[in-house]
This record gives structure tokens, C-alpha cells and sequence, in this order.
């Protein structure tokens, strides 16, 4: 009796071995015939069959050549047959895709699947894949399931059309998003809910904005967020805590999300001993002053990690670059006491064998060496290196500057310092009729080139033409005159100014100046600088003109030659040239113009900028400015074209430019010897990505006026002006732009207000 079941396998056997018992007989090809082809050419077959006229073959190597055709991908069916003595192969072609159609989604652009289909390998004219299409449907899933929309479907269909074509399309059902609607945390006594929720990225819909998606589930976040909820309680003294269990539940129709963190917190521990161990290649002193936590505080994480960052920094800057420092807590639960012992590794000192500067295609190598601090053959200093990445962001020609600091392969004492810059356009050739809120419409043309054919030096040539002013200058500065760092500049321009434009009084000047200044670097940070120059000014009064500038027309004149000397002191700890968070910049100069000249003044004036990072995304930015001028000798004040001003954008903004202050016979701005303004910013980046890197917003509150001491007028905040609005910095191609919005909140009857303005210029 025939068993059924062998019998199959008996049948199936003797079907799977159909094409090795046609080629059982080996013999010798003496041809090889391809049948079946469509859009795949025979040289394809040949180039890929492992076997050529001349050659023996049988059911030995048939398993070998269908092997190796159907690993091509191109054909779903192969199958080797024997005429006399011609190998027949005759295939089946997958399918190519013709189309791909996508339909129903819009939470995703459709170029940006189609571009990950293609990634994955379906697109149009390539050849069809079933399990790439389910490979794909699964990658949908995951997105959207990353997106909250767990109620997501989708339909494949597939369509044979002629030419062994197929057209695929995709039909995307997104639903719903999913909204976490309760986070419950249990096991929590020493802190509520509320306080600790305050840590997680995750809230529920109740609390989430309206352009939020904070309120969407995701499993990185949540990870991130129990991370949160730990370090919060490692860093009040709870050493036990732990997380027991998490739980994430859905409801049926996919629409809300409930999470329940079951926690147990333990008790809370204080530091009883604090220890050195190791081996200690710097005096003790120098260690304990980096350790923040004390004995008989609260345990915390937060500063124990700290201090052994501090600790690391400090053998770091003494040259041991791989040096590894732990803290090892000895915990006594009886007592609920933890001594910490900070266990010291400095490994061997490193120094630098190369330094590599990578990326600056225009700008020489040895303008960035000049600003290095890590020296090579030197000891490694993790501070010089930092100090080094500061000042190349400073210079302003680079758009970003990593440092990496590998090690030599076989050394243990060496590493290489690779410097990666990304160089952003430093000239700038421009032309073009613009509107200044103060100065009516400006022609402008300007050749400036901050990094002159890669060699650092400045060289700039500008037109500025308007309904106010008139300006032409020509400048150049070489930052490093000597190696040492001392600069020297040179500097002319001739300035016709019509003040009645200025919101200021009935008056104009022609002025032109020359001057020769030098710099000379006092630390890493500071700056001294001296410059002399000359200056003619012509003033012309007009007939409307205030009693005040008649009457110092008929004592001084009209003409004046003068001989000014400046001196000036600037401090920069910016950590980047163009929007900076963090560090600042603080400057105090005098001008003083000298016994000879026709009119004898000073001016004495102090500026400061302070950036704070909030945030990896916010700056607080402080700027305050105080100035003071007067006469001496034969001149009792300041002349009054030289005078203090203030308002508009660059200064106290929602008040129109120059308007602040004391005001002549006929009503007018005249300025004042004395001015105080200061400024209060919250900076933030533009929320895309992409616009980020060249424009920032801000938030701000200003505050300032300007005085004329001379007349008896008390400085006092009570008659400051204060304004408030919001802000965008653009640094576009032709400049930086800046725009504001600003309301007065503290201002006079007869002030001249202004609730949007703007400017083209520098504002860093």
C-alpha cells in the first residue's frame, strides 16, 4: 500500500528535478540561445551566467547557473533546458515599475516619499520587488506611528499594464493623532504630580499649545523624559530611586493615549566624607575649590558629575587630554550617609604632534594659525583650544568651526588638533535705491572685502547717498601689521550731512577726515587701540535756524580745521562674531581734539554687550551705553553738531531717531552732551532649521534719554524714556537687516513716537 503522503514528495521530487534530468548528460555547449527576454538585453544574461560556449556542463552545475541569474534580481522565473547541443535558458522578467502613485497624505510631502522609496529601491523604471513593497509599508507605518497617528492605513494595489509593467499605487488613510490625555505617576510621596510632570517634554492635550505637538506619544521622548524624572530625584538625595514600570495604553479607537511611571523613591542622603584618589599630578589645593558639593549637604548627581568635569577640564589644560576622573560613592543606608572619593586617572601627557586646517579654500592657513592658542609640539591644552575655536569664530568669515582632537595611531602621547571650517561670503559688491525711516531714500554702492584675497586684511569702499546725507569712504585695516598682533588702518571719508532731515535742528555740515590708527593686543580678550586724524567740517546754517546755532555761528564760525587723538580699550569674549550666546563685548574710548585746532572738545564714551544662554535656543542680551562731551580751554561746550543723540532703532527704539533730549528755540532735537540708554533682549532663533542660521528674533525693552548738563539738568531716571516690541535680525545678502516693532510706554505729550522702523548696517 502507497503511503499518500510519500507519494507527494515522490511527485514534488521528480517536478523539482525536471531541469537537471534535461541536462543529466554532460556535454560540451556549442552554443547558448536566451529565450524570453523583453527589456533586459542577452549580453545582461551572458555578463551574469557563470559559464560560456566551449565549456561542460550538467545537472552538476545547473543548480550553480540558475543560482546565479536569479541573485540578479531581474528575473522571477530561470530555467535551463538542453536542444542537442545549445544551452536554452529561458527566463521570466519581473515586472518594471511604470508609475507610482500617492494618494491621501498630508501630514508628508509626496517629494519627500517618493525620495524615500527610491532610497529604499521602488521607483519609476526600476524593476518590481513584492517584498520591497511590503519593506515600505512597514517604514510608513513607523513614521506615522512616530507622528501620534496610530490609526494610520494603507492599501497597495498593483497593476499589470503592457510591456511586463506595473503601476503601483498607494492609498494612505493618516486618521486621527493620537493625544496623550492623562500621565499618571504612582509611588510618588516627597514631591506632587505637578512639580514633577514640570520635567517631561510630554503633556497631555489639556496643557499643550495650539501649534504644539508636545502632546504626541513618542518613545525617545518618554525614555528622555524618565531620564528627566531621575536625575530630579538623584539630585535631591534620593540614591535608591528607581522606575518600576512604565506603562503606555491606547484607547480603541486609537484617538487618546494614558501613561502610568510607577516609582519608588526612597531616601533622601547627605554627603558624609569627600575624598581624593588616584594619582594626583597637580597639588590638592588646586582640586577641592573644583568640587562644588560639600560635607553634610544633600546628595546630588548634578554636582557631583560636575565637579568631576571640572576636575577633568583642570588635567585637560595641563596637558592630559584623555584623562578619566570618577566619582565613587560609599553608601551607608543605616546612617543614609554617601562618601564620595573622586577617583583621578590623568593617563599619560599628551602633546600635539599636527595641527590641520580643513575647509578654508579662500582664506590662507596662516590666518587661522595666528589665531591658534594650542600651538603644535606643545603640551594639549583642552583651554587653548577652546580659546582657539573663539577667536577663529570671532574673525566673522566662517559660518561654523570644529575642532576635533584625534589621537595618533601607536601613540599614546599624541594627538592631532584638525581644525573644520565652513567659510562664509566675506565681500560684498552691492548697488541699489533703498527708504531709511530717517533718511528718506539712499543710493548706496559699496566694495567691501572683510577677508581680503584670504589674507584677513579689511578693504572697503563705499557710496551712501540720500534725502539726509551723502558719505564716500574708503578704509583699509591689516589686523596683524606686526606678528605680535599689532594692527594698523588707515581711513578717509567726506560726509555732507543736512541735520533738518535728521529730525534734528536747521542746520548742515560738509566734514572730511583722514586718520591713521593702531591697535595693540593686551591679552587674549583685550585691546588697546590709538588713532590720529584730521578733520575739516564747514557748517551751514539755514534761514529757520534756532538762536543757538546763530549765536555760536557768529563766535566760532563757519570753518574749522581740527587735529583729533583717540584712544580706545575694547574687551571681547564673544563666543562667535554673528549672534553670539554667549560672552560679551565691552568698549571705553576718548576723543580728544588737540590744542591748535579750531574747536576744542572731548568726547568720553563706554558701550557694553552681555549675552547669557537661557536655553540652547534662547539668549538674554544686555547693551548699555553712556557718553559725555564738553569744552575746554577756549571752548566752553561741546559743539553742538557734535552733540549726543538718541532714539530710533540702534538706541531707545518706539521714538523716532535722534528725537530724544533737549530741543532748541524752534522745537527741534539739538542732543546733549550727556546720553544714557540701555537695552533688554530675549533672543531666539527662527523655528525652521534652515532659517535659523541667518535670521534671529527678539523681544526687548529699552530704556534712555539724553541730557545737556551744561544748563544744570539733573541725570535721572525718572525722565528716561521706555519702549517695548519685538524684533527680527536678517542677515541677508546685502547686510543685516533689522526690523522693529516697538510701543513708547513712558514718554512726553510732545514726543515725536514711531511704532515700526528699520535699518541696514551692522548690529552685533
Amino acid at each position: 500500500m502507497i503511503r499518500p503522503a510519500r507519494f507527494l514528495l515522490s511527485i514534488l521530487l521528480l517536478l523539482a528535478g525536471l531541469p537537471q534530468l534535461v541536462l543529466a548528460e554532460a556535454f560540451t555547449i556549442s552554443d547558448i540561445r536566451i529565450e524570453g527576454l523583453q527589456r533586459i538585453s542577452a549580453g545582461t544574461v551572458f555578463n551574469y551566467l557563470p559559464t560560456k560556449v566551449g565549456d561542460r556542463v550538467d545537472s552538476k552545475r545547473t543548480p550553480e547557473l540558475i543560482r546565479a541569474l536569479y541573485q540578479t534580481g531581474f528575473f522571477k522565473d530561470v530555467q535551463l533546458e538542453r536542444d542537442e547541443n545549445v544551452l536554452v535558458v529561458s527566463v521570466t522578467e519581473r515586472p518594471a515599475v511604470s508609475t507610482i502613485e500617492l494618494t491621501g497624505n498630508s501630514d508628508l510631502k509626496s517629494e519627500d516619499l517618493m525620495q524615500a522609496l527610491k532610497d529604499i529601491g521602488m521607483a519609476e523604471g526600476r524593476l518590481f520587488q513584492r517584498s520591497i513593497l511590503d519593506k515600505i509599508e512597514l517604514e510608513l507605518r513607523r513614521i506615522y506611528f512616530s507622528r501620534g497617528k496610530y490609526a494610520i492605513k494603507i492599501e497597495s494595489t498593483i497593476t499589470p499594464i503592457e510591456r511586463n509593467r506595473v503601476a503601483v499605487a498607494i492609498k494612505i488613510s493618516e486618521g486621527l493623532t493620537a493625544r496623550i490625555k492623562h500621565i499618571n505617576i504612582i509611588g510618588n510621596k516627597a514631591f506632587q504630580d505637578d512639580e514633577l510632570l514640570d520635567q517631561f517634554e510630554l503633556v497631555t492635550s489639556e496643557d499643550s499649545g495650539i501649534f504644539s505637538s508636545s502632546d504626541q506619544y513618542s518613545k525617545q521622548v518618554l525614555t528622555g523624559d524618565l531620564e528627566k524624572l531621575k536625575s530630579y530625584y538623584l539630585d535631591r538625595g534620593y540614591i535608591d530611586f528607581r522606575i518600576d514600570s512604565t506603562q503606555v495604553s491606547i484607547t480603541p479607537d486609537k484617538q487618546d493615549i494614558y501613561i502610568t511611571v510607577v516609582v519608588t523613591e526612597g531616601e533622601v542622603f547627605t554627603v558624609s566624607d569627600i575624598k581624593l584618589a588616584g594619582e594626583l599630578v597637580r597639588p590638592k589645593e588646586e582640586f577641592f575649590p573644583l568640587i562644588k558639593i560639600k560635607r553634610g549637604e544633600t546628595f546630588s548627581r548634578k554636582k557631583t558629575t560636575s565637579s568631576s568635569e571640572r576636575i577633568s577640564s583642570l588635567l585637560s589644560k595641563h596637558g592630559y587630554a584623555f584623562a578619566n576622573v570618577n566619582s565613587i560613592p560609599d553608601i551607608d543606608r543605616e546612617k543614609r550617609q554617601v562618601s564620595l572619593t573622586f577617583f583621578t586617572d590623568p593617563g599619560k601627557r599628551v602633546f600635539v604632534r599636527r595641527i590641520e586646517m580643513i575647509g578654508n579654500g579662500n582664506t590662507r592657513d596662516e590666518v587661522l594659525r595666528r589665531e591658534m592658542r594650542q600651538l603644535e609640539a606643545a603640551w594639549f591644552s583642552g583651554e587653548q583650544v577652546r580659546q582657539s575655536r573663539e577667536r577663529l569664530q570671532r574673525l566673522g568669515f566662517f559660518e561654523s568651526v570644529e575642532i576635533e582632537t584625534p589621537a595618533v595611531p601607536g601613540s599614546a602621547d599624541q594627538v592631532d588638533v584638525n581644525v573644520n571650517v565652513v567659510e562664509r561670503a566675506s565681500g560684498n559688491i552691492s548697488a541699489g535705491i533703498g527708504y531709511s525711516e530717517t533718511g528718506g531714500f539712499i543710493f548706496n554702492a559699496s566694495v567691501t572685502q572683510n577677508n581680503f584675497f584670504g589674507s584677513g586684511k579689511r578693504v572697503s569702499f563705499g557710496l551712501d547717498t540720500g534725502d539726509a546725507s551723502t558719505k564716500y569712504q574708503l578704509s583699509f585695516t591689516n589686523p596683524y601689521y606686526t606678528v605680535d598682533g599689532v594692527s594698523r588702518g588707515y581711513n578717509l571719508s567726506y560726509k555732507e550731512t543736512d541735520f533738518s532731515e535728521l529730525n534734528s535742528s536747521n542746520y548742515s555740515t560738509d566734514s572730511g577726515r583722514a586718520t591713521v590708527n593702531f591697535g595693540m593686543p593686551i591679552s587674549d580678550l583685550d585691546r588697546f587701540a590709538v588713532d590720529v586724524g584730521y578733520q575739516f567740517t564747514r557748517l551751514k546754517v539755514g534761514d529757520s535756524a534756532a538762536d543757538e546755532i546763530k549765536l555760536f555761528e557768529s563766535e566760532q564760525g563757519t570753518t574749522f580745521h581740527n587735529i583729533s587723538v583717540g584712544m580706545s580699550w575694547t574687551r571681547d569674549s564673544r563666543d562667535r562674531a554673528i549672534f553670539p550666546t554667549d560672552g560679551g563685548r565691552q568698549r571705553l574710548s576718548l576723543e580728544s581734539h588737540l590744542p591748535g585746532s579750531d574747536l576744542l572738545f572731548y568726547k568720553l564714551r563706554y558701550n557694553q554687550k552681555r549675552y547669557i544662554p537661557l536655553t540652547k535656543r534662547l539668549v538674554f542680551k544686555m547693551v548699555g551705553e553712556v557718553g559725555y562731551g564738553d569744552g575746554y580751554k577756549s571752548s566752553d561746550d561741546l559743539p553742538f553738531f557734535n552733540n549726543f543723540f538718541a532714539g530710533g532703532i540702534r538706541s531707545v527704539r518706539g521714538f523716532k531717531a535722534n528725537s530724544l533730549g533737549p530741543r532748541d528755540s524752534e522745537d527741534r532735537a539739538m542732543g546733549g552732551d550727556f546720553m544714557l540708554y540701555g537695552q533688554l533682549e530675549l533672543l531666539a532663533p527662527m523655528p525652521s532649521e534652515e532659517l535659523g542660521k541667518t535670521m534671529r528674533l527678539k523681544a526687548f525693552y529699552d530704556i534712555g534719554n539724553v541730557y545737556k548738563l551744561e544748563e544744570g539738568e539733573d541725570v535721572t531716571l525718572d525722565d528716561a524714556r521706555t519702549s517695548a516690541g519685538i524684533g527680527l535680525v536678517w542677515m541677508s545678502p546685502v547686510g543685516a537687516l533689522t526690523f522693529s516693532w516697538a510701543k513708547a510706554i513712558k514718554y512726553q505729550s510732545d514726543d515725536d513716537l514711531e511704532l515700526f522702523q528699520f535699518s541696514l548696517g551692522a548690529t552685533f
